[in-house]
């Protein structure tokens, strides 16, 4: 099966220091006819401020793609791994039985980035 999802049809929210495209539902969007497909469960499209960014939080059972487009972002997760993925980098990290991680752009431009979730 063949669908195509216009940029207008995507949820958007914006929270400020947060501008997101939502393909499926997330967070506080929830359409019951807009899950997940197959097993792709998010694709988020994301800018984030300045100075800003998503403090620690837990994942289980997860693998999280990260494509920077523009700027760059710290990650840091409770396995003791830091990086900063800048645009053109692609993360890949495995949640597995459980992490802690944050998110958080440190420069002093936005960073907009994608990021796929597909359970493990």
């Amino acid at each position: 099966m063949t669908q195509v999802i216009r940029a207008a049809q995507r949820h958007f929210s914006d929270f400020g220091w947060l501008k997101t495209f939502w393909l499926f539902s997330f967070s506080d969007y929830y359409d019951p006819e807009n899950v997940q497909f197959g097993t792709l469960r998010v694709f988020n499209d994301d800018v984030v401020a300045p100075g800003t960014g998503f403090p620690a939080h837990p994942h289980q059972e997860m693998e999280i793609i990260t494509v920077v487009l523009e700027g760059e972002m710290t990650h840091e997760d409770s396995m003791g791994n830091q990086a900063v993925i800048r645009a053109g980098d692609v993360q890949r990290m495995s949640a597995g039985t459980g992490l802690t991680h944050s998110e958080f752009n440190l420069a002093d431009k936005p960073v907009h980035f994608y990021q796929v979730w597909v359970p493990l």
